[in-house]
């Protein structure tokens, strides 16, 4: 197994986490040597395809724009690069974590047993989520020889093929309609980040910001961590169930916290949205059977596999993520039908004219506030 990074002291055992998802994770669907091979290589043409596809239906971006690796991976590989990511975002969080422990009697041998268990917690939620990615343009990991990236920075897209050919499988629809479907979403994602160069600094500083404002003392932190346990278990005060539930983002939040959560909420709604709206305008022209692939996926996303999916996906705060989907899609739709691509572009002009939550909902106030125009 590769190190992450040298050293796995510290807050979170990141070896480990990695250790113990891959040792987790389910295997994939069967296929042979030469059936794999098909797949990854026909994932990479249907990657570089879908460039000139996404390009010409969004305006957005350049063939020099277009430089960060396509990366077709295993569920190991997956869970490899995102353990890379996390280690990236939350060193500023960890490490002021670390100092404060520091100080305490007994801090580092607390601090050594807290980093495996966070490790071993951290790899068993990388491994029901491993199976289940299809493909992510992961732009936080710094640039490795298993993770490379484009010359001038950025990213790397990913793709994970035993994932994909799970779900073509399961939802029994044309293998190679459903690959090149799939591309399209995640190079609208690729396309997103290179087009617009602002874009990864303004949601990393987003979430540094959100990171800031938690609470470093490790008995509130391990009180929230319990009321997640609970709300998972079903064992919330019975004052609280009216809410439906809460997610582990939601748990841990601070007033600060709600705020740029909000506006976090927004920016991955307008992103998971946009691409929606790009496969769908894309698909009919290249994809012929978009439609059936569209209405089967639709309804896989609705449904969880089992009562402990559905139990997960809502302390994890996925279900949210599915209204994302929704709602960001139905943002761009209004938007284009308004004042046309070009119009609905201008929303990657600055950080100033990212939609808010509240504009998600109601389109026709951003193009008010965006293009001047009264409602």
């Amino acid at each position: 197994m590769t190190s992450i990074g040298g050293a796995s002291t510290g807050m979170v055992d990141w070896n480990l986490a990695v250790a113990t998802a891959t040792r987790l994770v389910r295997p994939g669907p069967e296929v042979s040597r030469d059936e794999a091979r098909a797949v990854v290589a026909e994932l990479r043409r249907h990657a570089k395809a879908s460039e000139e596809h996404v390009r010409g239906f969004t305006r957005l971006g350049t063939e020099e724009g277009h430089d960060t690796p396509v990366l077709v991976v295993d569920r190991p590989g997956w869970i490899r690069a995102n353990v890379a990511g996390f280690r990236e975002i939350l060193k500023p969080l960890l490490d002021k974590m670390q100092e404060r422990r520091g100080n305490t009697p007994g801090g580092s041998v607390m601090g050594a047993v807290g980093g495996k268990v966070t490790g071993v917690e951290l790899g068993m939620l990388l491994s029901f989520l491993a199976s289940r990615v299809l493909g992510q343009y992961e732009t936080f990991a710094p640039a490795t020889r298993e993770l490379p990236s484009g010359a001038n920075g950025g990213g790397r897209l990913l793709l994970v093929a035993p994932n994909i050919v799970h779900v073509e499988r399961e939802l029994d629809v044309a293998p190679h309609d459903f690959r090149l479907w799939v591309c399209l979403h995640e190079e609208t994602h690729r396309t997103q980040f290179t087009a617009v160069p602002w874009l990864r600094d303004h949601l990393e500083g987003e979430i540094q910001a959100f990171l800031q404002e938690t609470d470093v003392d490790p008995m509130t932190v391990l009180e929230r961590v319990r009321e997640a346990a609970q709300t998972l278990a079903g064992g919330r005060p019975e004052a609280e169930e009216d809410d439906g539930g809460r997610s582990l983002v939601e748990i841990v939040q601070t007033p600060a916290q709600r705020e740029i959560l909000g506006r976090l909420t927004a920016v991955m709604s307008l992103l998971e949205g946009h691409a929606d709206f790009v496969m769908d305008g894309v698909g009919p022209d290249v994809v012929p059977t978009v439609g059936e692939i569209r209405e089967k996926f639709q309804q896989r996303r609705a449904k969880g596999a089992s009562r402990l999916d559905l139990a997960l996906r809502k302390l994890l705060g996925l279900d949210a993520k599915l209204r994302q989907y929704r709602d960001g899609e139905r943002f761009v739709r209004a938007v284009v039908d308004e004042v046309g691509m070009d119009g609905f572009n201008r929303v990657w002009t600055s950080p100033n004219t990212l939609p808010t939550k509240s504009e998600i909902a109601k389109p026709a106030d951003w193009v008010a506030r965006v293009h001047r125009r009264a409602e």
